[in-house]
């Protein structure tokens, strides 16, 4: 479905766009989410502040023009799983215990000698869970997604569990190559410059693009369901690596305007900043889809609002999951300076991310400077939509409404009592010791915890109203003339943690400054299992320190593609136990479904350890 060939070549949205006027009252407007993978804030000409961005995004460019343009937009977390968990659930991923890409094992460190352990986090957003998809569903709303989907690993957790009418998940024009640089699509759609503009001035002649299913398959469904409101997910795999391109023409434009050589092997690109082709080449490839999807509804009637074409009655949010990823392995991607770090970081580069919001009632042209979040999406379309959720649900949505400040009606983002937002906060307690952090950032400052540390650092990010110190070099904590900042930005992130039942790292008994804390862990001397009443039973060696806390993971094992044969997947499902202290046991029921099971201790000291594997059969 919607594998169609057309017409395919950059597309600048209209020049002489006019400020939005009042349009009456639309029912049920569509809405296009446009979620692009790994896009730094300074990949694209949005948001250009020092060197200006090689890569040509004349489209990303139009719709800032048409709409609103976010300065200080950030994602829910610095990689891809939480930030679209937290995008489609409207709930801050520390709430929902879904804080990273691949959760559900058995938590261990990221090297032996690692101080902290991650701790066991969801692998995947609970199917229970109200989704954007499923709340626009039940308000009248054809729903679809198109590309990438990285929810969850289960074969029964698809699109469609989540409430989604339409998905197709294929990776269009980001498949892999053996030879980056020498196998490209011969498959490419004719040019047409009576229709659309030249690609640019050096390319005169407009560039042809390689046939990109996900693209095509957001216009089908665009198409196809234009007689009713429609809700479009459009997840980009891009801008992610691979960084590959299978279009020699473009990869030959930025070459030629970077000034180096065609590549003649697959080997790394190595030079330093934004040199890299490859991903030039796939940032504007991004911006081309972008382009095409917004032609479609330029040229395309209405039938529910006649006189009226779909752009006219169509929201669309553009964004990226987290920040750009600049190195993988010896290949440097891109470079996020001014900002600090880049993906699988709470530090600026991670987490701020390009964001346009364009539609009927946004006001056009406007740049807007103040906080906002991709948790914020969810109460804002509910909002423009005329949607509504019950109170239960809407109780647990963790963003505020923007659409006061898309119409022009308000200058600040308020919560529900008119108050003006006061901060936003990441919880991401994994990868090495200086990545388990939590993050606040209130006014000009951006504060850190460092979990397995317990101490904080702070950043000025601004001071009146000017850029001040975004590459966060300058750690103000131990500051006197700051000391009340620190206080009260740490108070109100334990606080917000708090709220939201962030899960903390743990320590590891294996560092090696705590040879000590590993002689007194808890540690198991029997292991015992009742196969009529499904229940194990461990038993401790006696004279160690107390067990605090414990759970047991049973393992399920699932075929990787969701079919009865193939490579299988190993996560645990985390259940309760019964600690006995006055005999020095943990019991656990193990339900028939589950083959193995291991026991998680953590200690009065907060060390963890994990007991050998039993088997349950």
């Amino acid at each position: 479905m919607y594998k169609l060939l057309g017409l395919i070549v950059i597309t600048i949205l209209g020049q002489s766009v006019q400020a939005n006027e009042a349009i009456g009252t639309l029912e049920k407007p569509n809405i296009i989410i446009f979620y692009v993978d790994d896009l730094g804030w300074q990949d694209t000409q949005l948001n250009d502040i020092d060197e200006p961005s090689p890569w040509e995004t004349p489209n990303m460019l139009a719709l800032a023009n048409r709409g609103m343009n976010f300065s200080q937009a950030y994602s829910p977390a610095p990689t891809c799983a939480p930030s679209r968990g937290g995008l489609l659930s409207g709930q801050h991923p520390a709430k929902t215990n879904f804080t990273h890409v691949s959760g559900a094992g058995i938590p261990s460190p990221m090297n032996k000698d690692a101080r902290g352990i991650p701790p066991y986090y969801n692998d995947h957003l609970s199917t229970d869970t109200l989704t954007l998809a499923k709340a626009l569903k039940a308000n009248g709303y054809k729903t679809g997604h198109v590309g990438k989907w990285h929810l969850g690993h289960y074969a029964s957790n698809s699109p469609t569990t989540y409430g989604f009418d339409f998905t197709f998940g294929g990776r269009g024009a980001h498949r892999n190559s053996k030879n980056r640089a020498k196998i490209f699509d011969d498959e490419t759609y004719p040019l047409s410059k009576e229709k659309y503009p030249p690609f640019s001035d050096k390319n005169p002649q407009g560039i042809p693009y390689p046939l990109d299913l996900v693209t095509e398959n957001a216009l089908g469904f665009v198409k196809d369901n234009k007689d009713e409101p429609f809700f479009l997910y459009l997840a980009h795999w891009m801008v992610h690596v691979p960084i590959i391109t299978k279009n020699r023409a473009l990869l030959e434009h930025y070459t030629d305007k970077l000034g180096i050589p065609f590549p003649q092997t697959p080997d790394p690109i190595t030079t330093t900043g934004q040199t890299n082709p490859y991903y030039g080449a796939m940032v504007t490839t991004v911006d081309w889809s972008l382009g095409r999807l917004i032609s479609l509804l330029e040229a395309t009637d209405d039938p529910r609002n006649p006189g009226k074409k779909l752009i006219d009655t169509t929201y669309i949010f553009f964004s990226s999951d987290n920040g750009g990823a600049e190195t993988k392995t010896t290949e440097i991607i891109t470079d996020n300076y001014p900002l600090d770090k880049g993906k699988k970081h709470t530090e600026e580069g991670g987490v701020r991310v390009p964001m346009v919001v364009a539609g009927p009632t946004v006001k056009s042209n406007v740049l807007y400077d103040g906080m906002v979040n991709q948790l914020d999406y969810f109460p804002t379309i509910l909002e423009l939509t005329g949607s509504t959720i019950d109170k239960q649900h809407k109780s647990k949505l963790s963003g505020l409404d923007l659409s006061p400040v898309l119409q022009g009606n308000s200058d600040i983002v308020v919560d529900e009592n008119g108050e003006p937002r006061k901060n936003l906060f990441w919880h991401f307690p994994h990868y090495g010791d200086d990545s388990m952090r939590g993050a606040i950032r209130e006014g000009d400052f951006k504060l850190y915890k460092y979990y397995t540390e317990n101490r904080y650092s702070l950043y000025r990010l601004y001071k009146d109203g000017e850029r001040f110190d975004l590459e966060e070099a300058n750690d103000l904590a131990a500051d006197p003339q700051y000391a009340d900042v620190v206080k009260t930005l740490s108070t109100n992130l334990e606080q917000l943690l708090n709220e939201n039942n962030a899960i903390y790292p743990y320590l590891n008994p294996d560092n090696k400054n705590n040879s000590a804390a590993r002689v007194l862990v808890p540690k198991v001397s029997s292991n015992r299992f009742d196969k009529a009443k499904r229940q194990a039973q461990i038993s401790l060696v006696a004279g160690k320190s107390a067990v605090k806390e414990a759970y047991l993971l049973a393992e399920i094992a699932k075929p990787k593609d969701g079919k009865k044969r193939g490579k299988l997947f190993i996560t645990y499902k985390k259940l309760p136990v019964t600690i006995e202290p006055e005999k020095n046991t943990i019991t656990a029921y193990v339900p028939a479904e589950h083959n193995a099971y291991v026991f998680v201790l953590i200690d009065e000291n907060n060390y963890l350890v994990t007991s050998d594997k039993y088997k349950s059969l």
